[in-house]
C-alpha cells in the first residue's frame, strides 16, 4: 500500500469508487487520512500544510476505496489554488464524502459542509476534536447535529483512534445500497472547470446564517473552566505576556538542541566513533595490504570509513535528531502559529507576513520543504522573497549543528558573530527585495489552533517519518560528498585547486590553502562546507572567516532542483551567483575589516 504526494491529475479525477476526505485547516484530516488507510503521512497544526492532495486505499467492507485527502479549505469559492482544486474533485463523480468536523469551531465548518452538502453526494461527518471542545465548555447534541444536516455524525478523536472504526461501519452502510441520484444543482454535467457555478449568486452569507442556526440549536454551555492550556493559548495571541512568553519558547528551544546537541556528541557519539567505529576500520583494512592510495580514500585522514563517521554521525546527526524533536514540538502544540501571530508587524517591517515565519522555522530544518512551503503564500512577491531569506541566510538543521560544533570549541562569541551577521545579511535581503520586486504582500489571515499536548502516537510518528526522510534524502548526497573529499585529497586534485583558487581563499578570504575543499563539498551539501574547516587549525579570525562564507554559500544541489522546479532555472541560477557573491565578498570584507582593526589597536 503506497501513498503519495501529487500534482493533479485528470487520471486521479477519472478514477471510480473514490471518497473525499474535506474539512477546514487545523481539523485533523491527515490524522483521519493515516489512520483509515494505514499509510503514515504527515499532519501539521498550522494552516497550509497540504496545497496538493494525498491518495490512499481504503478497505470498507469486501470493497476497495480511493481516499483522497482533499486540501484544506474554508470554502468552495474558488478563490485559491486549494478551493479550485476542492471543486474539481467534487465535480469528479465521488461516491461518497467523509467531511471533518471541527468541534471546537463548529459554525466554520458547518459553514464549509453546507456548501459540499450542495453537490448532493453522500457524506459522513466526523465531529473530531471532541476532547478540545469539551474542556472548552460546549456540550455538542450530536443527534440533534444529524437531524439538522441529514446525516451521519460520528463523534471522534482521531490523534487516539476514537471513533474511526465507526465511521468505516457507516461507509459499509451507507455505501451498500444504492447511490442517490445527483440533483441538477451538482456536477453531472461538469467538464472539469475551475468552479462548477454551484454557489454562484451567493457570497456566503446564507451559508454563514444557516450555520448560525445550526450551531444556537446544538451547542449548549457547560460550566467547564477554561484550563491552563487555554489561558496559556490566549496569553500567547496578546503582545504581554505573548511577547516575552514567545521569546522564551525559542530560547529554551535553542538551548535544547545546542546545549543537548553538545552534550550526546561528547559524552556518546564521539567516543563511540573515535573508540570503537574508526578503530575498528582500521583493524579490518590495515591487514589488507591494500594500494596506498586505496588505502588512503578508504582510512585515511579523508578516507570514507572515518569522515562518513565522524562528520555525518557526531557532528551532525546530534543536531538534526534534537532539532526534529523540538519543531515537531512546537507544530503539533500549535505555539508554532502563536508565534507567527506576535512577529507579524516585525517581519512585516520586513516586507512578508508574519505567517512567512513558520516557512522560515521549517528553513532551520532543510531549505527544500521550507521552500515547498511557500506556495501557500498569496503572492507570488512574498513567496520569491521568503526563498530567497531562507537561501541567503536560513542555515539547515546539520549545518547549524556543524558551525555549533566548530565555532563553540573556540569561543561563543564567535558563534554569536556569525549568528548576527546572518541576521545582518536576512535583514538586508528582505529589504531590498522589498524594494525592487514587484508586487504586494497580503494582510496575514493565520487560524490559529488550539494549544494542547500532542498525542504521543502521532507525535512520534511524524517525528519518525521526519528522521527517516533525513536519512533517505540527506544521508546519500552526504556519504557522495565525503567520497568526493577523499577521491580529491588522496589523487593530489586538491593541491591542484588549492593553486588555482588560491587569490580567492588564501588571498582575499585569509584562509589556508586546504579550505578550498569547503567550496567544493559545499556544492552538494551546505554543512559539508563546515567539515572540513575542523581539521585545518585555524585561528579564531580564519574560523569565524570561514563559518560565515560556509553559512552564507550557495545552495546545494537539491536545493538548487527545488528552486528551478517552483520557479525557473533563471531564478535558481540568479539565487546561486548572488549567494555565492554574498558569501565571498562578505567573508572577504570581515577578514579584512578585522585585519584593519587589528593593525591600529
Amino acid at each position: 500500500m503506497k501513498c503519495h504526494i501529487i500534482a493533479e491529475d485528470s487520471k486521479v479525477l477519472a478514477k471510480e469508487n473514490k471518497i473525499l476526505l474535506m474539512g477546514t485547516p487545523n481539523v485533523g484530516k491527515s490524522v483521519f487520512f493515516s489512520a483509515l488507510t494505514n499509510v503514515h503521512v504527515i499532519s501539521s497544526n498550522y494552516t497550509g500544510t497540504t496545497v496538493s492532495y494525498m491518495e490512499g486505499t481504503y478497505q470498507v467492507g469486501e470493497t476497495q476505496y480511493t481516499l483522497i485527502d482533499v486540501p484544506g479549505t474554508y470554502s468552495l469559492a474558488a478563490t485559491s489554488v486549494a478551493e479550485e482544486v476542492a471543486i474539481r474533485f467534487m465535480c469528479s463523480n465521488p461516491v461518497a464524502v467523509l467531511f471533518v468536523l471541527n468541534a471546537a469551531d463548529l459554525e466554520g465548518s458547518i459553514k464549509l459542509a453546507l456548501e459540499v452538502m450542495e453537490y448532493n453526494i453522500p457524506i459522513v461527518f466526523a465531529l473530531n476534536l471532541m476532547d478540545v471542545s469539551e474542556r472548552k465548555g460546549f456540550a455538542i447534541n450530536v443527534k440533534l447535529l444529524e437531524q439538522e444536516l441529514g446525516a451521519p455524525v460520528i463523534p471522534t478523536i482521531a490523534v487516539k483512534g476514537k471513533g474511526l472504526d465507526e465511521i468505516t461501519k457507516t461507509f459499509a452502510q451507507l455505501l451498500g445500497g444504492e447511490r442517490p441520484a445527483l440533483s441538477e444543482r451538482s456536477c453531472s454535467s461538469c467538464s472539469g472547470c475551475a468552479g462548477c457555478g454551484v454557489t454562484a449568486g451567493n457570497d456566503g452569507l446564507e451559508y454563514w446564517e444557516r450555520a448560525r442556526q445550526i450551531v444556537r440549536k446544538v451547542v449548549s454551555r457547560t460550566d467547564a473552566q477554561p484550563n491552563f492550556l487555554d489561558r496559556l493559548g490566549d496569553a500567547l495571541l496578546r503582545p504581554w505576556p505573548g511577547l516575552p512568553l514567545a521569546l522564551l519558547i525559542l530560547l529554551v528551544s535553542l538551548g535544547i538542541v545546542v546545549g543537548g546537541g553538545k552534550a550526546l556528541r561528547a559524552v556518546l557519539l564521539l567516543p563511540l566513533v573515535n573508540q570503537g567505529i574508526v578503530p575498528f576500520f582500521e583493524r579490518v583494512i590495515t591487514p589488507l595490504n591494500l594500494p596506498p592510495v586505496l588505502h588512503n580514500i578508504l582510512i585515511g585522514n579523508y578516507g570514507v570509513l572515518r569522515i562518513s563517521f565522524e562528520w555525518i554521525l557526531a557532528l551532525v546527526m546530534p543536531y538534526v535528531l534534537l532539532f526534529q524533536v523540538q519543531f515537531a514540538l512546537l507544530e503539533d502544540s500549535g505555539v508554532l502559529p502563536r508565534i507567527a501571530v506576535m512577529f507579524d508587524s516585525l517581519m512585516r517591517k520586513l516586507g512578508v507576513q508574519g505567517g512567512s515565519l513558520i516557512h522560515i522555522f521549517l528553513g532551520f530544518g532543510c531549505a527544500v520543504p521550507a521552500i515547498i512551503g511557500t506556495r501557500t503564500a498569496t503572492t507570488h512577491k512574498e513567496r520569491l522573497m521568503v526563498t530567497a531569506m531562507v537561501c541567503f541566510a536560513i542555515p539547515c538543521i546539520s549545518q547549524t549543528g556543524a558551525l555549533i560544533s566548530l565555532l563553540s570549541a573556540y569561543s561563543v562569541w564567535l558563534l554569536l558573530a556569525t549568528a548576527l551577521t546572518g541576521a545582518v545579511i536576512f535583514v538586508t535581503v528582505a529589504l531590498v527585495l522589498g524594494k525592487f520586486l514587484k508586487g504586494n504582500v497580503d494582510p496575514l489571515i493565520l487560524e490559529v489552533p488550539n494549544l494542547l499536548v500532542p498525542e504521543p502516537r502521532a507525535y512520534f510518528k511524524k517525528l519518525w517519518v521526519r528522521i527517516k526522510q533525513f536519512l533517505v534524502e540527506a544521508e546519500g548526497p552526504m556519504l557522495i560528498a565525503v567520497f568526493i573529499a577523499a577521491i580529491i585529497a588522496e589523487t593530489g586534485i586538491l593541491a591542484g585547486l588549492a593553486e588555482l583558487l588560491k587569490p580567492v581563499v588564501s588571498g582575499w578570504l585569509g584562509l589556508p590553502e586546504g579550505a578550498v575543499m569547503s567550496l567544493i563539498l559545499g556544492i552538494i551539501r551546505r554543512e559539508m562546507s563546515v567539515a572540513p574547516l575542523l581539521s585545518l587549525n585555524l585561528n579564531p579570525l580564519q574560523m569565524y572567516v570561514g563559518a560565515v562564507v560556509s553559512l552564507l554559500y550557495l545552495p546545494c544541489l537539491s536545493v538548487f532542483g527545488i528552486i528551478a522546479k517552483e520557479f525557473n532555472a533563471r531564478t535558481a541560477v540568479v539565487i546561486t551567483v548572488c549567494t555565492t557573491f554574498t558569501a565571498l565578498l562578505v567573508g572577504g570584507l570581515m577578514n579584512h575589516l578585522v585585519l584593519f582593526v587589528q593593525s591600529i589597536f
